[in-house]
């Protein structure tokens, strides 16, 4: 049946990358690959880059399309003439009805997320932003509308007080690829039930997972609790951000990786930048103490902040 079953994978990041080796490596008939066009990089942008799928794919002779838009007639045609009887989705783009409706057995997407929760773009991000303590993975069939499909398996993973968005993503990553295998088993052998996500819902309102951009990643200062986690949920990209101010009066531009909280009460009503101008920079909320550790100035590489510090004179410097 394995070979029977006709399957185009669709992915771009190296997130998606371990689904589809899970899937070659266990015998499934991948017959084609939907990627992104390749990205023009360099100083010139005279080089192109493949993405992660698309390496992967070229290397175990998988034919690749790569359209420019979904909706192209072209790129129908050639989909059209894989036959494809399953479509899988890893960290691709939003598609069209006339392409998840194209096979048989429909197209099922990998979220990485319990699903009715954080629907949308970065949904690793926005759980850890949000200080939850558990997350997940979800298959879905798609649907019309953003991550609302019928569900066909769920499996739960912890997030750790410390552990930032590349911790769960690279976990995410191996586990994810493991519930694929299993959706495709079901799928092949005619098993898989899909459950409507209203039966998921709960009480619990549903918290949204939008795109993230520059202008979300700057840090407001409200606890060092919630600034923690605000940082975690951005490393190590895009990077949680603020601007520092000199004793000259510059301002300059700090990336923040990793931070650790102190509980304390330091009896500040306004948060303070705080420095022995050596081993720590921290900044005093009212909840207590938030130790910068890993830090990049713009320009500059990112490093401890010891070592940030034994090149810098931060003498002065406010939020």
């Amino acid at each position: 049946m394995k070979k029977e079953l006709r399957i185009v994978f669709m992915g771009t990041p190296d997130f998606a990358v371990p689904s589809l080796a899970k899937l070659v490596e266990n015998g499934y008939n991948v017959v084609g690959v939907v990627t992104m066009p390749d990205k023009a990089i360099g100083r010139h942008h005279d080089v192109l880059q493949s993405s992660p799928v698309k390496q992967y794919a070229v290397n175990h002779n998988i034919p690749v399309l790569q359209p420019e838009k979904l909706k192209d007639e072209t790129f129908l045609e050639s989909l059209r003439e894989l036959k494809a009887d399953l479509q899988i989705v890893v960290a691709f783009r939003m598609l069209p009805q006339v392409v998840w409706g194209m096979p048989r057995l429909g197209t099922f997407n990998l979220h990485a997320a319990l699903l009715p929760q954080y629907r949308g773009a970065a949904p690793i991000n926005w759980a850890i932003i949000n200080g939850d303590k558990e997350t997940g993975i979800t298959t879905f069939f798609l649907d019309e509308d953003i991550d609302t499909g019928r569900i066909i398996l769920q499996e739960r993973m912890p997030i750790g007080d410390d552990d930032c968005l590349e911790d769960i993503h690279d976990r995410m990553m191996i586990q994810g690829a493991d519930l694929v295998q299993k959706t495709v088993d079901l799928i092949a052998e005619g098993k898989a039930e899909a459950t409507d996500q209203q039966q998921f819902m709960t009480d619990e309102p549903l918290r949204p997972a939008p795109k993230i951009f520059k202008e979300t990643c700057e840090i407001k200062w409200t606890s060092a609790a919630q600034v923690h986690n605000f940082v975690r949920g951005l490393s190590p990209y895009p990077a949680a951000w603020t601007n520092l101010h000199t004793a000259e009066g510059k301002e300059v531009t700090m990336k923040i990786f990793r931070t650790q909280k102190q509980t304390a009460s330091p009896g500040l009503k306004e948060p303070a930048l705080e420095t022995d101008g050596k081993s720590y920079l921290r900044v005093a909320m009212p909840d207590g103490y938030l130790y910068l550790t890993e830090v990049q100035i713009a320009g500059k590489k990112r490093m401890r902040t010891a070592d940030f510090l034994r090149g810098a004179h931060t003498e002065g410097w406010t939020l």
